[in-house]
């Protein structure tokens, strides 16, 4: 058994969790936050057979897309702006781990 922790940005979790829920895959979702846009995520847990890792990570690909966005002048990288700055926000960043024991009652 694997368990995947996938970490979405919140304007592509909706596709995820819809198309998880049509492929009849459970997951627990946890809201979370990114620590340098202080933007929302959401945080999947998936625990799952080995032979479907694959599957449900393509799933998730296929749903969370990087895309460019103006950030307002601010501190990055510990330099102060003063005009806005280009930054790739979405996607996803994905965890997988071994499972030694899984119980659901």
């Amino acid at each position: 058994m694997k368990l995947i922790f996938a970490v979405i940005n919140d304007d592509d979790v909706r596709g995820v969790t819809d198309a998880l829920t049509e492929s009849e895959v459970q997951a627990t979702r946890l809201s979370s936050t990114g620590s340098f846009l202080k933007a929302g995520n959401t945080t999947l847990l998936i625990c799952l057979d080995d032979d479907k890792v694959g599957e449900v990570i393509e799933l998730i690909r296929s749903h969370c897309k990087k895309r460019k966005q103006l950030l307002p002048s601010s501190h990055i990288g510990g330099a102060f702006s003063t005009y806005p700055v280009e930054i790739t926000v979405g996607g996803a960043t994905v965890f997988v781990t071994d499972v030694e024991r899984f119980e659901k009652f």
